[in-house]
């Protein structure tokens, strides 16, 4: 099923959840930090990545407010390596209040596709661990994805409903009717037969391709899009940015002002043609397949 909408979902540490960003290593691996949750039963020395763990990088650069025995809030979950899995893991996402509001008034349905994005800054090694490095800005980039293959409400779930899930941070939340889980699909289709990866994944090292603000830019929120992006026929490409002074066309480019808070930005594909290619393009060459 090819997806109808793309949802750029910001996901990960920044300024207010965490502190800080999460860390680009100097070798260019990408280290997205779930934000810090006291209800989770995941900490984030449980969690691994790249064969290390999280607890490991928490303490220094969130200057010990963090450490390895503090929850992670650990969503979307992409990476079945992150932790042991139970029999049945499949990849996971939960979304719950105004956000899984605005997913649901969006239509968001099986088959539409998950961007994840996320505040990343490089860091450097020092004796007392790693440190962001003070030449290197912080910039949003895009580190995952997840095609839904089914949509869960949390509460319509008996007591021994998915058992494999139960560790998920939204299982920690009561009584919430929004609260609401995505699970991935068996396989990426978007529109490539037959399909080469699957439903979701996360991307091991930042390249440019991957980075949305501008490299021009001195603030994360300032994007640099391909030139379709700019609102056309009275359609607004992106969620929350319907305001006109935020977009401005450029010879080879669109720069956008991204908005400072939110958290899904629904983009439909049908007003949007170029979305799907250019959106596969970028998935399928930074996860190591060719980009036809």
């Amino acid at each position: 099923m090819i997806p109808r909408r793309i949802v750029f979902s910001r996901k990960g540490f920044d300024s207010s959840s965490g502190g800080c960003p999460s860390p680009i290593l100097p070798d260019g691996r990408l280290l997205s930090l779930p934000i810090p949750d006291a209800r989770s039963t995941v900490s984030f020395g449980d969690i691994l990545l790249h064969g290390q763990s999280l607890g490991d990088t928490v303490g220094p650069l969130t200057r010990q407010r963090l450490s390895a025995t503090s929850g992670a809030h650990i969503d979307p979950d992409l990476n079945a390596e992150a932790l042991p899995r139970q029999a049945g893991w499949r990849p996971i996402f939960g979304q719950s209040g105004a956000a899984q509001g605005h997913l649901k008034n969006q239509g968001v349905a099986e088959g539409d596709l998950f961007v994840f994005f996320g505040l990343f800054r490089p860091v450097i090694e020092t004796a007392n661990g790693w440190r962001f490095d003070p030449a290197e800005p912080a910039r949003h980039v895009i580190w995952g994805w997840l095609q839904i293959g089914a949509i869960q409400p949390v509460d319509a779930l008996e007591a021994g409903d998915m058992a494999w899930a139960r560790y998920h941070p939204h299982f920690r939340w009561q009584d919430d009717p929004s609260n609401t889980l995505y699970l991935a699909s068996d396989h990426l289709s978007l529109g490539d037969h037959p399909p080469t990866l699957p439903g979701a994944g996360w991307f091991e090292r930042h390249r440019a391709s991957l980075q949305l603000t501008d490299r021009r830019a001195s603030r994360p929120g300032v994007w640099a899009l391909p030139r379709w992006f700019y609102p056309r026929d009275g359609h607004v490409p992106l969620t929350y940015h319907a305001k006109p002074e935020r977009w401005q066309r450029e010879t080879h480019r669109v720069v956008l002002q991204a908005v400072a808070r939110g958290q899904e930005f629904v983009l439909k594909a049908a007003d949007y043609p170029e979305a799907l290619p250019w959106i596969r393009c970028i998935i399928h060459s930074n996860a190591g397949v060719p980009c036809d």
